[in-house]
């Protein structure tokens, strides 16, 4: 049975300011428990019915705990509780300017919707890309939310908050690496020049880049609206940001970069 500061602990690691007093976050279901498990993540708790333990071997390592159901459903954040829930120490990454000159990288300027950002690392992990950079006012990776959007790719990339005017104003005194910016007065993405190293830049969901961010941005690039072939008046106005990073991404690989 959990006791009340079981529950007390876990609950409080849904909120910002105790994961980051605890250093750690929550992930629940089978699948994104089991790849945690399986990643360089430290998992330090396991809380589980009696099934999920009987199918699964558990390191000895992590600390389990086997609950009930309705135990279950008082520290889950999901409407629906699946098996298991795990608590894991949130991992730290150095952020090393160097590794990035021969790469392609995200960087994120306030995207604030949980479930677009844990698609946004979804998609990374499926075109390659190993790091994502985050302004600071970009909604936290280890969200319960995001996390669960993430299907357990959260294990795979490396994430890092900091303040993008300072580390691009860095960035362009020493690597000079090209910027690309997701603007929509840019140059068609399929027509572009393309670099298989440089910064993809994704903005807020509704205003886009922010201005002090979109000075250092060295190629404005667009995904081109192709509406007008359905000969009617209006288009939409724009494209959802982890849809938009999934087809900016794709044109990157296309070309073989």
């Amino acid at each position: 049975m959990l006791s009340k500061n079981q529950i007390k602990y876990i609950n409080s690691l849904k909120l910002k300011k105790f994961r980051d007093e605890h250093n750690c976050f929550i992930a629940e279901g089978n699948k994104i428990v089991l790849e945690l498990m399986n990643s360089n993540i430290v998992v330090k708790q396991i809380y589980a019915t009696s099934d999920f333990f009987r199918k699964e071997n558990i390191v000895n390592t992590i600390e389990r705990f086997e609950i009930k159901e309705n135990e279950l459903d008082r520290i889950s954040a999901l409407n629906s509780p699946n098996e298991v829930l795990a608590v894991c120490e949130i991992p730290i990454y150095e952020l090393n300017l160097k590794e990035l000159e021969t790469k392609l990288t995200l960087v994120l300027d306030d995207i604030k919707d949980p479930g677009n950002l844990g698609t946004i690392i979804r998609i990374a992990d499926w075109f390659g890309i190993s790091s994502i950079i985050c302004s600071t006012e970009t909604v936290d990776a280890f969200n319960p939310k995001v996390v669960q959007a993430t299907m357990g790719s959260i294990s795979r990339i490396k994430l890092h908050y900091t303040n993008l005017t300072e580390f691009l104003k860095t960035q362009t005194l020493s690597i000079k690496m090209p910027i690309y910016g997701a603007l929509l007065d840019g140059l068609s993405i399929y027509s572009e020049k393309l670099s298989p190293e440089g910064l993809i830049v994704i903005g807020n969901e509704s205003k886009g880049i922010s201005v002090g961010v979109q000075k250092f941005v060295t190629n404005n690039i667009r995904i081109p609206s192709f509406s007008h072939f359905k000969n009617i008046i209006g288009e939409a106005e724009s494209l959802n940001a982890a849809v938009a990073t999934s087809i900016i991404c794709s044109e990157f690989r296309r070309r073989g970069f």
